[in-house]
Protein backbone atom coordinates (compact mmCIF):
# COMPACT_ATOMS: atom_id res chain seq x y z
CA UNK A 1 0.00 0.00 0.00
CA UNK A 2 1.32 3.43 -0.92
CA UNK A 3 1.41 6.43 1.39
CA UNK A 4 -1.24 8.21 -0.67
CA UNK A 5 -3.57 5.22 -0.43
CA UNK A 6 -3.12 5.07 3.35
CA UNK A 7 -3.76 8.81 3.70
CA UNK A 8 -6.90 8.45 1.56
CA UNK A 9 -8.19 5.59 3.73
CA UNK A 10 -7.60 7.49 6.99
CA UNK A 11 -9.27 10.57 5.54
CA UNK A 12 -12.32 8.50 4.60
CA UNK A 13 -12.47 7.03 8.11
CA UNK A 14 -12.43 10.52 9.58
CA UNK A 15 -15.05 11.79 7.13
CA UNK A 16 -17.50 8.98 7.82
CA UNK A 17 -16.58 8.65 11.51
CA UNK A 18 -16.78 4.88 11.31
CA UNK A 19 -14.88 1.85 10.07
CA UNK A 20 -15.63 0.85 6.48
CA UNK A 21 -16.48 -2.49 4.86
CA UNK A 22 -12.88 -3.02 3.74
CA UNK A 23 -11.07 -0.94 6.40
CA UNK A 24 -10.82 -1.57 10.15
CA UNK A 25 -8.87 0.63 12.57
CA UNK A 26 -7.73 -0.35 16.08
CA UNK A 27 -5.96 1.69 18.77
CA UNK A 28 -3.45 -1.06 19.70
CA UNK A 29 -0.98 1.41 21.18
CA UNK A 30 0.55 -0.96 23.73
CA UNK A 31 -0.68 -4.37 22.56
CA UNK A 32 -2.83 -6.10 19.97
CA UNK A 33 -6.59 -6.28 20.60
CA UNK A 34 -7.63 -9.58 22.20
CA UNK A 35 -10.03 -10.75 19.47
CA UNK A 36 -8.27 -9.36 16.42
CA UNK A 37 -8.68 -12.77 14.78
CA UNK A 38 -12.35 -11.93 14.20
CA UNK A 39 -11.38 -9.16 11.76
CA UNK A 40 -8.70 -11.28 10.10
CA UNK A 41 -11.26 -14.05 9.54
CA UNK A 42 -13.89 -11.57 8.32
CA UNK A 43 -11.63 -9.93 5.75
CA UNK A 44 -10.40 -13.33 4.54
CA UNK A 45 -13.97 -14.50 3.93
CA UNK A 46 -15.20 -11.24 2.35
CA UNK A 47 -14.88 -10.51 -1.38
CA UNK A 48 -11.93 -8.17 -1.90
CA UNK A 49 -10.39 -8.74 1.53
CA UNK A 50 -9.57 -5.67 3.60
CA UNK A 51 -7.05 -3.43 5.34
CA UNK A 52 -6.31 -3.46 9.07
CA UNK A 53 -4.76 -0.29 10.53
CA UNK A 54 -3.27 -0.49 14.05
CA UNK A 55 -2.52 2.81 15.77
CA UNK A 56 -5.77 4.71 15.08
CA UNK A 57 -8.26 5.49 17.85
CA UNK A 58 -11.84 5.37 16.55
CA UNK A 59 -13.22 6.79 19.81
CA UNK A 60 -11.09 9.90 19.25
CA UNK A 61 -12.26 10.52 15.69
CA UNK A 62 -9.58 8.21 14.30
CA UNK A 63 -6.83 10.24 15.85
CA UNK A 64 -3.36 8.77 15.43
CA UNK A 65 -2.01 7.23 18.64
CA UNK A 66 0.69 5.17 16.99
CA UNK A 67 2.10 1.84 18.17
CA UNK A 68 4.69 1.92 20.98
CA UNK A 69 6.47 -1.30 19.99
CA UNK A 70 5.82 -1.67 16.24
CA UNK A 71 8.30 -4.51 15.82
CA UNK A 72 6.56 -6.67 18.42
CA UNK A 73 3.06 -5.85 17.17
CA UNK A 74 4.14 -6.59 13.61
CA UNK A 75 5.54 -9.99 14.67
CA UNK A 76 2.50 -10.83 16.82
CA UNK A 77 0.14 -9.93 13.98
CA UNK A 78 2.09 -12.06 11.54
CA UNK A 79 2.01 -14.95 14.01
CA UNK A 80 -1.75 -14.59 14.51
CA UNK A 81 -2.31 -14.64 10.73
CA UNK A 82 -0.26 -17.84 10.57
CA UNK A 83 -2.36 -19.43 13.32
CA UNK A 84 -5.57 -19.04 11.30
CA UNK A 85 -6.97 -22.09 9.52
CA UNK A 86 -5.99 -22.03 6.75
CA UNK A 87 -3.06 -19.62 7.38
CA UNK A 88 -3.57 -16.06 6.14
CA UNK A 89 -0.78 -14.58 4.01
CA UNK A 90 -1.14 -10.94 5.00
CA UNK A 91 1.14 -8.18 3.71
CA UNK A 92 2.15 -6.16 6.78
CA UNK A 93 3.76 -2.71 6.61
CA UNK A 94 4.99 0.00 8.94
CA UNK A 95 4.03 3.59 8.06
CA UNK A 96 5.06 6.87 9.70
CA UNK A 97 2.08 9.23 9.91
CA UNK A 98 2.14 12.55 11.80
CA UNK A 99 5.28 11.45 13.61
CA UNK A 100 3.80 8.16 14.84
CA UNK A 101 4.18 4.59 13.59
CA UNK A 102 1.19 2.64 12.26
CA UNK A 103 1.07 -1.08 11.55
CA UNK A 104 -0.94 -1.71 8.36
CA UNK A 105 -1.93 -5.20 7.19
CA UNK A 106 -3.56 -5.98 3.86
CA UNK A 107 -5.64 -9.13 4.37
CA UNK A 108 -6.33 -10.88 1.04
CA UNK A 109 -9.56 -12.66 0.29
CA UNK A 110 -9.05 -16.41 0.64
CA UNK A 111 -9.32 -18.63 -2.38
CA UNK A 112 -12.70 -20.24 -2.88
CA UNK A 113 -11.48 -23.71 -1.96
CA UNK A 114 -9.99 -22.46 1.33
CA UNK A 115 -13.06 -20.71 2.79
CA UNK A 116 -14.19 -20.29 5.44
CA UNK A 117 -11.05 -19.02 7.19
CA UNK A 118 -11.49 -19.38 10.95
CA UNK A 119 -9.58 -19.21 14.25
CA UNK A 120 -8.87 -22.76 15.51
CA UNK A 121 -8.94 -21.62 19.13
CA UNK A 122 -12.66 -20.82 18.76
CA UNK A 123 -13.48 -23.68 16.38
CA UNK A 124 -15.20 -23.59 13.00
CA UNK A 125 -18.64 -22.91 14.48
CA UNK A 126 -17.62 -19.86 16.52
CA UNK A 127 -14.40 -18.79 14.83
CA UNK A 128 -15.53 -17.92 11.28
CA UNK A 129 -16.59 -14.34 10.51
CA UNK A 130 -17.52 -12.14 7.57
CA UNK A 131 -17.46 -8.38 7.09
CA UNK A 132 -20.84 -6.60 7.14
CA UNK A 133 -20.91 -2.80 6.87
CA UNK A 134 -18.35 -1.55 9.43
CA UNK A 135 -18.18 -4.64 11.63
CA UNK A 136 -17.40 -8.33 11.85
CA UNK A 137 -20.31 -10.79 11.99
CA UNK A 138 -20.05 -14.45 12.91
CA UNK A 139 -21.06 -16.81 10.12
CA UNK A 140 -24.11 -18.88 10.95
CA UNK A 141 -24.31 -22.64 10.46
CA UNK A 142 -25.90 -22.38 7.03
CA UNK A 143 -23.34 -19.85 5.76
CA UNK A 144 -20.48 -22.08 6.91
CA UNK A 145 -22.12 -24.99 5.09
CA UNK A 146 -22.45 -22.96 1.87
CA UNK A 147 -18.76 -22.04 1.97
CA UNK A 148 -17.68 -25.62 2.68
CA UNK A 149 -19.88 -26.87 -0.18
CA UNK A 150 -18.14 -24.45 -2.55
CA UNK A 151 -14.86 -26.31 -2.00
CA UNK A 152 -16.15 -29.03 -4.32
CA UNK A 153 -19.08 -29.80 -6.59
CA UNK A 154 -22.37 -30.17 -4.68
CA UNK A 155 -24.45 -33.24 -5.47
CA UNK A 156 -27.70 -32.23 -3.77
CA UNK A 157 -29.66 -32.40 -7.03
CA UNK A 158 -28.54 -36.02 -7.52
CA UNK A 159 -29.94 -37.17 -4.18
CA UNK A 160 -32.82 -39.67 -4.36
CA UNK A 161 -36.30 -38.57 -3.30
CA UNK A 162 -37.20 -41.69 -1.34
CA UNK A 163 -40.96 -41.06 -1.16
CA UNK A 164 -41.34 -40.50 -4.92
CA UNK A 165 -41.79 -43.04 -7.71
CA UNK A 166 -41.37 -42.87 -11.50
CA UNK A 167 -45.14 -42.29 -11.70
CA UNK A 168 -44.55 -38.85 -10.11
CA UNK A 169 -42.89 -37.59 -13.31
CA UNK A 170 -44.74 -35.41 -15.83
CA UNK A 171 -45.06 -37.66 -18.87
CA UNK A 172 -45.37 -34.74 -21.31
CA UNK A 173 -42.11 -33.22 -20.08
CA UNK A 174 -40.41 -36.61 -20.10
CA UNK A 175 -41.54 -37.25 -23.69
CA UNK A 176 -40.30 -33.84 -24.80
CA UNK A 177 -36.88 -34.44 -23.22
CA UNK A 178 -36.39 -37.92 -24.65
CA UNK A 179 -37.58 -36.92 -28.11
CA UNK A 180 -35.06 -34.11 -28.19
CA UNK A 181 -32.26 -36.34 -26.89
CA UNK A 182 -32.94 -39.09 -29.45
CA UNK A 183 -33.25 -36.58 -32.27
CA UNK A 184 -29.84 -35.15 -31.49
CA UNK A 185 -26.51 -36.66 -32.45
CA UNK A 186 -26.14 -38.29 -29.02
CA UNK A 187 -26.63 -41.84 -30.27
CA UNK A 188 -26.25 -43.31 -26.77
CA UNK A 189 -30.00 -42.79 -26.25
CA UNK A 190 -31.13 -44.42 -29.50
CA UNK A 191 -32.49 -47.91 -29.02
CA UNK A 192 -32.80 -47.54 -25.25
CA UNK A 193 -36.11 -47.79 -23.44
CA UNK A 194 -37.49 -44.72 -21.69
CA UNK A 195 -36.57 -46.17 -18.29
CA UNK A 196 -33.02 -46.90 -19.39
CA UNK A 197 -32.63 -43.39 -20.79
CA UNK A 198 -33.95 -41.78 -17.60
CA UNK A 199 -31.52 -43.85 -15.53
CA UNK A 200 -28.61 -42.81 -17.76
CA UNK A 201 -29.64 -39.16 -17.35
CA UNK A 202 -29.90 -39.61 -13.53
CA UNK A 203 -33.54 -38.61 -13.61
CA UNK A 204 -34.02 -41.95 -11.87
CA UNK A 205 -31.46 -43.11 -9.29
CA UNK A 206 -31.19 -46.15 -7.02
CA UNK A 207 -32.48 -45.96 -3.45
CA UNK A 208 -32.66 -49.11 -1.34
CA UNK A 209 -32.66 -51.36 -4.41
CA UNK A 210 -35.40 -49.49 -6.25
CA UNK A 211 -35.44 -46.70 -8.82
CA UNK A 212 -36.78 -43.33 -7.63
CA UNK A 213 -36.59 -39.81 -9.05
CA UNK A 214 -33.60 -37.67 -8.11
CA UNK A 215 -34.21 -34.20 -6.71
CA UNK A 216 -32.95 -32.60 -9.93
CA UNK A 217 -35.05 -34.98 -12.03
CA UNK A 218 -38.14 -34.13 -9.99
CA UNK A 219 -37.59 -30.36 -10.30
CA UNK A 220 -37.03 -30.62 -14.06
CA UNK A 221 -39.64 -33.27 -14.92
CA UNK A 222 -41.86 -33.86 -11.88
CA UNK A 223 -45.64 -33.58 -12.01
CA UNK A 224 -45.73 -31.77 -8.63
CA UNK A 225 -42.35 -31.58 -6.81
CA UNK A 226 -43.91 -29.55 -3.99
CA UNK A 227 -45.69 -32.73 -2.84
CA UNK A 228 -42.30 -33.70 -1.40
CA UNK A 229 -40.65 -30.28 -0.92
CA UNK A 230 -43.37 -27.70 -0.32
CA UNK A 231 -41.09 -24.63 -0.46
CA UNK A 232 -39.22 -25.38 -3.69
CA UNK A 233 -41.38 -22.93 -5.62
CA UNK A 234 -41.78 -19.19 -6.17
CA UNK A 235 -43.60 -16.56 -4.11
CA UNK A 236 -44.66 -13.24 -5.65
CA UNK A 237 -45.76 -10.05 -3.91
CA UNK A 238 -46.44 -6.60 -5.42
CA UNK A 239 -46.12 -3.86 -2.78
CA UNK A 240 -47.87 -0.46 -2.90
CA UNK A 241 -44.90 1.58 -1.63
CA UNK A 242 -41.10 1.43 -2.00
CA UNK A 243 -40.61 0.44 1.65
CA UNK A 244 -41.28 -3.14 2.73
CA UNK A 245 -44.11 -3.26 5.26
CA UNK A 246 -45.30 0.31 4.63
CA UNK A 247 -49.03 0.29 3.72
CA UNK A 248 -50.48 2.06 0.69
CA UNK A 249 -52.75 5.14 0.74
CA UNK A 250 -55.81 2.97 1.50
CA UNK A 251 -54.04 0.89 4.11
CA UNK A 252 -53.36 -2.00 1.75
CA UNK A 253 -50.29 -4.12 2.53
CA UNK A 254 -49.89 -5.47 -0.98
CA UNK A 255 -51.40 -5.01 -4.44
CA UNK A 256 -51.08 -8.60 -5.63
CA UNK A 257 -49.61 -11.84 -4.39
CA UNK A 258 -49.26 -15.43 -5.53
CA UNK A 259 -47.53 -18.71 -4.99
CA UNK A 260 -46.35 -20.78 -7.94
CA UNK A 261 -45.62 -24.49 -7.80
CA UNK A 262 -44.76 -27.24 -10.26
CA UNK A 263 -41.58 -28.23 -12.07
CA UNK A 264 -39.28 -25.45 -13.25
CA UNK A 265 -40.50 -25.54 -16.90
CA UNK A 266 -44.13 -25.03 -15.81
CA UNK A 267 -43.47 -22.30 -13.24
CA UNK A 268 -41.94 -19.75 -15.61
CA UNK A 269 -45.03 -18.64 -17.54
CA UNK A 270 -47.36 -18.13 -14.52
CA UNK A 271 -44.71 -16.00 -12.80
CA UNK A 272 -44.15 -13.98 -15.99
CA UNK A 273 -47.91 -13.37 -16.29
CA UNK A 274 -48.07 -12.16 -12.68
CA UNK A 275 -45.24 -9.72 -13.39
CA UNK A 276 -46.88 -8.43 -16.58
CA UNK A 277 -50.19 -8.08 -14.76
CA UNK A 278 -48.54 -5.66 -12.37
CA UNK A 279 -46.29 -3.82 -14.85
CA UNK A 280 -47.04 -0.61 -16.70
CA UNK A 281 -46.12 0.00 -20.31
CA UNK A 282 -43.92 2.88 -21.39
CA UNK A 283 -43.28 4.40 -24.80
CA UNK A 284 -39.86 4.97 -26.36
CA UNK A 285 -39.05 6.47 -29.75
CA UNK A 286 -36.63 4.75 -32.12
CA UNK A 287 -36.08 6.89 -35.20
CA UNK A 288 -39.50 7.61 -36.72
CA UNK A 289 -41.30 4.90 -34.79
CA UNK A 290 -42.76 4.64 -31.31
CA UNK A 291 -42.57 1.41 -29.33
CA UNK A 292 -44.64 0.45 -26.31
CA UNK A 293 -42.54 -1.64 -23.92
CA UNK A 294 -43.03 -3.24 -20.55
CA UNK A 295 -41.36 -1.54 -17.59
CA UNK A 296 -38.85 -4.41 -17.52
CA UNK A 297 -37.66 -6.27 -20.66
CA UNK A 298 -39.15 -9.76 -20.89
CA UNK A 299 -35.78 -11.31 -21.72
CA UNK A 300 -34.19 -9.83 -18.59
CA UNK A 301 -37.02 -11.06 -16.37
CA UNK A 302 -37.04 -14.55 -17.81
CA UNK A 303 -33.26 -14.95 -17.49
CA UNK A 304 -33.36 -13.69 -13.91
CA UNK A 305 -36.12 -16.14 -12.99
CA UNK A 306 -34.36 -19.08 -14.64
CA UNK A 307 -31.09 -18.22 -12.88
CA UNK A 308 -32.82 -18.00 -9.50
CA UNK A 309 -34.58 -21.35 -9.96
CA UNK A 310 -31.67 -23.39 -11.33
CA UNK A 311 -28.83 -21.89 -9.27
CA UNK A 312 -30.66 -21.84 -5.92
CA UNK A 313 -29.18 -23.91 -3.11
CA UNK A 314 -30.85 -27.33 -2.85
CA UNK A 315 -29.08 -28.51 0.32
CA UNK A 316 -31.19 -29.68 3.26
CA UNK A 317 -30.93 -26.39 5.18
CA UNK A 318 -32.16 -24.37 2.16
CA UNK A 319 -35.12 -26.49 1.09
CA UNK A 320 -37.49 -24.58 3.35
CA UNK A 321 -36.92 -21.29 1.47
CA UNK A 322 -38.64 -20.48 -1.85
CA UNK A 323 -37.41 -18.16 -4.57
CA UNK A 324 -38.93 -14.75 -3.80
CA UNK A 325 -40.08 -12.18 -6.36
CA UNK A 326 -40.84 -8.78 -4.83
CA UNK A 327 -42.21 -5.92 -6.94
CA UNK A 328 -42.07 -2.35 -5.62
CA UNK A 329 -43.02 0.87 -7.44
CA UNK A 330 -39.33 1.76 -7.91
CA UNK A 331 -37.69 -1.68 -8.30
CA UNK A 332 -38.09 -5.41 -8.77
CA UNK A 333 -36.21 -7.87 -6.54
CA UNK A 334 -35.59 -11.58 -7.17
CA UNK A 335 -34.00 -13.47 -4.27
CA UNK A 336 -32.89 -17.09 -4.12
CA UNK A 337 -31.30 -19.10 -1.28
CA UNK A 338 -27.56 -19.65 -1.71
CA UNK A 339 -25.05 -17.07 -2.90
CA UNK A 340 -22.89 -17.26 -6.00
CA UNK A 341 -21.15 -20.59 -6.51
CA UNK A 342 -17.66 -21.40 -7.74
CA UNK A 343 -15.29 -18.82 -9.24
CA UNK A 344 -18.12 -16.49 -10.26
CA UNK A 345 -18.07 -13.08 -8.52
CA UNK A 346 -20.46 -10.13 -8.68
CA UNK A 347 -17.81 -8.09 -10.51
CA UNK A 348 -17.45 -10.71 -13.26
CA UNK A 349 -21.13 -11.52 -13.83
CA UNK A 350 -21.80 -11.16 -17.53
CA UNK A 351 -18.16 -11.54 -18.57
CA UNK A 352 -17.63 -13.94 -21.43
CA UNK A 353 -16.62 -17.42 -20.34
CA UNK A 354 -17.56 -16.91 -16.68
CA UNK A 355 -19.96 -19.66 -15.63
CA UNK A 356 -20.37 -22.15 -12.80
CA UNK A 357 -23.25 -24.48 -11.92
CA UNK A 358 -24.14 -25.38 -8.36
CA UNK A 359 -26.75 -27.88 -9.63
CA UNK A 360 -25.08 -29.55 -12.59
CA UNK A 361 -27.67 -32.29 -13.07
CA UNK A 362 -30.60 -29.87 -12.98
CA UNK A 363 -28.86 -27.54 -15.43
CA UNK A 364 -28.00 -30.41 -17.76
CA UNK A 365 -31.59 -31.64 -17.85
CA UNK A 366 -33.12 -28.19 -18.39
CA UNK A 367 -30.78 -27.68 -21.32
CA UNK A 368 -32.92 -30.24 -23.17
CA UNK A 369 -36.37 -29.85 -21.58
CA UNK A 370 -38.67 -27.78 -23.83
CA UNK A 371 -40.89 -25.14 -22.25
CA UNK A 372 -44.44 -26.53 -22.59
CA UNK A 373 -46.16 -25.24 -25.71
CA UNK A 374 -42.91 -24.03 -27.31
CA UNK A 375 -39.82 -25.41 -28.97
CA UNK A 376 -37.55 -23.38 -26.68
CA UNK A 377 -35.59 -25.08 -23.93
CA UNK A 378 -35.61 -23.73 -20.38
CA UNK A 379 -31.95 -22.70 -20.37
CA UNK A 380 -28.92 -22.96 -22.60
CA UNK A 381 -26.37 -23.84 -19.89
CA UNK A 382 -23.74 -21.87 -21.80
CA UNK A 383 -23.14 -19.07 -19.29
CA UNK A 384 -24.96 -16.61 -21.56
CA UNK A 385 -27.97 -15.81 -19.35
CA UNK A 386 -26.55 -12.78 -17.53
CA UNK A 387 -25.09 -11.45 -20.78
CA UNK A 388 -28.51 -11.70 -22.48
CA UNK A 389 -30.10 -9.97 -19.50
CA UNK A 390 -27.63 -7.07 -19.59
CA UNK A 391 -27.95 -6.75 -23.38
CA UNK A 392 -31.76 -6.51 -23.19
CA UNK A 393 -31.52 -3.80 -20.54
CA UNK A 394 -29.00 -1.84 -22.64
CA UNK A 395 -31.30 -2.10 -25.65
CA UNK A 396 -34.17 -0.75 -23.55
CA UNK A 397 -32.00 2.11 -22.29
CA UNK A 398 -32.24 0.95 -18.68
CA UNK A 399 -29.76 0.70 -15.82
CA UNK A 400 -28.01 -2.62 -15.24
CA UNK A 401 -29.35 -4.62 -12.29
CA UNK A 402 -27.78 -4.55 -8.85
CA UNK A 403 -26.31 -7.89 -7.75
CA UNK A 404 -25.92 -8.69 -4.04
CA UNK A 405 -24.16 -11.89 -2.98
CA UNK A 406 -24.73 -12.45 0.74
CA UNK A 407 -23.50 -16.08 0.99
CA UNK A 408 -26.87 -17.31 2.28
CA UNK A 409 -28.81 -15.52 -0.47
CA UNK A 410 -28.32 -13.95 -3.87
CA UNK A 411 -30.43 -10.93 -4.76
CA UNK A 412 -30.91 -9.31 -8.14
CA UNK A 413 -32.58 -5.87 -8.21
CA UNK A 414 -33.87 -4.17 -11.36
CA UNK A 415 -34.24 -0.37 -10.92
CA UNK A 416 -37.52 0.82 -12.43
CA UNK A 417 -36.45 3.73 -14.59
CA UNK A 418 -35.39 4.47 -18.12
CA UNK A 419 -31.76 5.50 -18.03
CA UNK A 420 -31.90 7.72 -21.12
CA UNK A 421 -35.18 9.55 -20.56
CA UNK A 422 -35.96 12.88 -22.21
CA UNK A 423 -34.57 14.93 -19.32
CA UNK A 424 -31.30 12.97 -19.25
CA UNK A 425 -30.93 13.22 -23.04
CA UNK A 426 -31.29 17.02 -22.81
CA UNK A 427 -28.65 17.06 -20.09
CA UNK A 428 -26.27 14.90 -22.16
CA UNK A 429 -26.69 17.29 -25.09
CA UNK A 430 -25.43 20.10 -22.85
CA UNK A 431 -22.27 18.18 -21.99
CA UNK A 432 -19.23 18.97 -24.12
CA UNK A 433 -18.63 15.59 -25.72
CA UNK A 434 -20.50 14.96 -28.94
CA UNK A 435 -17.98 12.25 -29.82
CA UNK A 436 -18.59 10.21 -26.67
CA UNK A 437 -19.33 6.53 -27.16
CA UNK A 438 -22.77 5.15 -26.32
CA UNK A 439 -21.30 3.35 -23.31
CA UNK A 440 -19.76 6.59 -22.02
CA UNK A 441 -23.12 8.34 -22.34
CA UNK A 442 -24.79 5.49 -20.45
CA UNK A 443 -22.17 5.77 -17.69
CA UNK A 444 -22.74 9.52 -17.38
CA UNK A 445 -26.49 8.89 -17.15
CA UNK A 446 -25.87 6.37 -14.36
CA UNK A 447 -23.68 8.81 -12.47
CA UNK A 448 -26.25 11.56 -12.86
CA UNK A 449 -28.76 9.32 -11.11
CA UNK A 450 -26.42 8.91 -8.16
CA UNK A 451 -25.17 5.43 -9.02
CA UNK A 452 -21.59 4.45 -8.21
CA UNK A 453 -19.54 3.38 -11.23
CA UNK A 454 -16.55 1.04 -11.09
CA UNK A 455 -14.69 -0.76 -13.84
CA UNK A 456 -16.87 -3.82 -13.19
CA UNK A 457 -20.20 -1.97 -13.31
CA UNK A 458 -19.05 -0.10 -16.44
CA UNK A 459 -18.38 -3.44 -18.13
CA UNK A 460 -21.88 -4.60 -17.22
CA UNK A 461 -23.60 -1.50 -18.58
CA UNK A 462 -21.46 -1.40 -21.73
CA UNK A 463 -20.63 -5.01 -22.50
CA UNK A 464 -16.97 -4.05 -23.01
CA UNK A 465 -13.91 -5.90 -21.72
CA UNK A 466 -11.85 -4.55 -18.83
CA UNK A 467 -9.13 -3.00 -21.00
CA UNK A 468 -11.54 -0.96 -23.14
CA UNK A 469 -13.61 -0.02 -20.08
CA UNK A 470 -10.50 1.35 -18.35
CA UNK A 471 -9.59 3.38 -21.43
CA UNK A 472 -13.09 4.87 -21.83
CA UNK A 473 -13.35 5.74 -18.12
CA UNK A 474 -9.92 7.37 -18.31
CA UNK A 475 -11.13 9.40 -21.27
CA UNK A 476 -14.11 10.67 -19.25
CA UNK A 477 -11.72 11.69 -16.46
CA UNK A 478 -9.37 13.48 -18.88
CA UNK A 479 -12.32 15.41 -20.34
CA UNK A 480 -13.22 16.67 -16.87
CA UNK A 481 -16.64 14.98 -16.99
CA UNK A 482 -15.87 12.37 -14.33
CA UNK A 483 -13.70 12.41 -11.21
CA UNK A 484 -11.77 9.35 -10.06
CA UNK A 485 -11.69 8.42 -6.37
CA UNK A 486 -9.14 5.96 -5.04
CA UNK A 487 -6.72 3.75 -6.89
CA UNK A 488 -6.38 0.07 -7.70
CA UNK A 489 -9.17 -2.17 -6.44
CA UNK A 490 -10.84 0.70 -4.56
CA UNK A 491 -11.22 2.91 -7.65
CA UNK A 492 -14.65 4.45 -8.13
CA UNK A 493 -15.90 7.22 -10.40
CA UNK A 494 -18.34 10.05 -9.78
CA UNK A 495 -19.81 12.84 -11.82
CA UNK A 496 -17.72 15.99 -12.00
CA UNK A 497 -19.52 19.18 -11.10
CA UNK A 498 -18.38 20.59 -14.44
CA UNK A 499 -20.34 17.88 -16.24
CA UNK A 500 -23.53 19.87 -15.80
CA UNK A 501 -24.89 22.34 -13.29
CA UNK A 502 -28.40 22.81 -14.61
CA UNK A 503 -30.60 20.41 -16.55
CA UNK A 504 -32.07 23.34 -18.40
CA UNK A 505 -28.67 24.20 -19.86
CA UNK A 506 -28.27 24.50 -23.60
CA UNK A 507 -25.27 23.41 -25.64
CA UNK A 508 -24.08 27.00 -25.75
CA UNK A 509 -23.71 27.05 -21.95
CA UNK A 510 -20.59 24.92 -21.76
CA UNK A 511 -18.93 26.80 -18.93
CA UNK A 512 -20.65 26.51 -15.55
CA UNK A 513 -20.67 29.08 -12.80
CA UNK A 514 -18.13 28.21 -10.10
CA UNK A 515 -20.06 27.95 -6.83
CA UNK A 516 -17.07 27.24 -4.58
CA UNK A 517 -16.63 30.73 -3.19
CA UNK A 518 -20.35 31.14 -2.54
CA UNK A 519 -20.59 27.80 -0.71
CA UNK A 520 -17.46 28.49 1.35
CA UNK A 521 -18.90 31.87 2.32
CA UNK A 522 -22.00 30.10 3.64
CA UNK A 523 -19.84 27.76 5.75
CA UNK A 524 -17.95 30.71 7.24
CA UNK A 525 -21.25 32.05 8.59
CA UNK A 526 -22.73 28.68 9.63
CA UNK A 527 -20.79 25.87 11.31
CA UNK A 528 -22.76 23.12 9.57
CA UNK A 529 -25.09 23.04 6.58
CA UNK A 530 -27.18 20.44 4.78
CA UNK A 531 -27.41 20.09 1.02
CA UNK A 532 -30.97 21.40 1.05
CA UNK A 533 -29.92 24.50 3.02
CA UNK A 534 -27.11 25.24 0.54
CA UNK A 535 -29.47 24.79 -2.40
CA UNK A 536 -32.08 27.09 -0.88
CA UNK A 537 -29.64 29.89 -0.03
CA UNK A 538 -27.92 29.80 -3.43
CA UNK A 539 -31.11 29.29 -5.44
CA UNK A 540 -29.90 26.11 -7.15
CA UNK A 541 -31.28 22.58 -7.31
CA UNK A 542 -30.58 19.96 -4.64
CA UNK A 543 -28.87 17.87 -7.31
CA UNK A 544 -26.55 20.73 -8.24
CA UNK A 545 -25.77 21.46 -4.59
CA UNK A 546 -24.98 17.78 -4.05
CA UNK A 547 -22.49 17.76 -6.93
CA UNK A 548 -20.70 20.84 -5.62
CA UNK A 549 -20.51 19.31 -2.14
CA UNK A 550 -19.06 16.15 -3.65
CA UNK A 551 -16.43 18.19 -5.48
CA UNK A 552 -15.46 20.11 -2.33
CA UNK A 553 -15.30 16.87 -0.35
CA UNK A 554 -13.03 15.28 -2.95
CA UNK A 555 -10.78 18.36 -2.72
CA UNK A 556 -10.70 17.93 1.09
CA UNK A 557 -12.20 21.40 1.57
CA UNK A 558 -15.49 20.21 3.06
CA UNK A 559 -16.20 17.11 5.16
CA UNK A 560 -19.33 15.30 6.31
CA UNK A 561 -20.43 15.32 9.94
CA UNK A 562 -22.66 12.24 9.65
CA UNK A 563 -21.72 8.61 9.07
CA UNK A 564 -22.84 8.47 5.45
CA UNK A 565 -23.29 11.12 2.73
CA UNK A 566 -26.39 9.17 1.65
CA UNK A 567 -28.02 9.87 5.01
CA UNK A 568 -31.03 12.14 4.26
CA UNK A 569 -29.96 14.24 7.27
CA UNK A 570 -26.33 14.49 6.14
CA UNK A 571 -24.63 17.75 7.12
CA UNK A 572 -21.27 19.22 6.19
CA UNK A 573 -18.62 21.61 7.51
CA UNK A 574 -15.20 22.97 6.56
CA UNK A 575 -12.63 20.17 6.66
CA UNK A 576 -9.99 19.78 9.33
CA UNK A 577 -6.30 20.02 8.32
CA UNK A 578 -4.99 17.19 6.15
CA UNK A 579 -2.55 14.54 7.36
CA UNK A 580 0.79 13.59 5.88
CA UNK A 581 2.56 10.25 5.83
CA UNK A 582 6.15 9.14 5.24
CA UNK A 583 7.62 6.11 3.52
CA UNK A 584 6.58 2.62 4.67
CA UNK A 585 8.52 -0.43 5.73
CA UNK A 586 6.96 -3.73 4.83
CA UNK A 587 6.95 -7.39 5.76
CA UNK A 588 5.14 -10.48 4.52
CA UNK A 589 3.34 -12.61 7.11
CA UNK A 590 4.21 -16.25 6.73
Amino acid sequence: MTNDELVSLITNLREFRTDLVHVEAKRARTEMPKRLWETISAFSNTPGGGVLILGLDESAGFGITGVDDPRKVMQDLGSLCGDMEPPVRAHIELHRVEGATLVVAEIPEAELGRKPVYYPGAGLTNGAFIRVADGDRKLNQYEVQVMLASRGQPRDDEQPVAEATPDDLDQELVAGLLERMRRSERSVFRGRTDQEALRTLKVLVVHQERWVPSLGGLLALGAYPQQFFSELGVTFVAYPTPRLGEPGPRGERFLDQGRFDGPVPRMLEPVMKALQRNMKRRAIVRGLFREDLWEYPETALREALVNALVHRDLSALARGTPVQVRMFPDRLEIVNPGGLFGPVTVERLGDEGISSSRNQLLMKLLEDVPVPGTSDVVCENRGSGIGAMLASLRQAGMSPPHFADRIATFQLTFPNHTLLDAETLRWLESVDGSDLTDSQRMALALLKRGEQVTNASYRQVSGLDSRVATRELGDLVSRGLVDQDGTGRWTTYRLSVNAGDDLAATPSRRKRADRRSAILALFRHARELSRAEIAEQLGISNESAGRWIARLRSEKIVEGTTHSPRDPNARYRLAQPRIRASSPRSSQAS
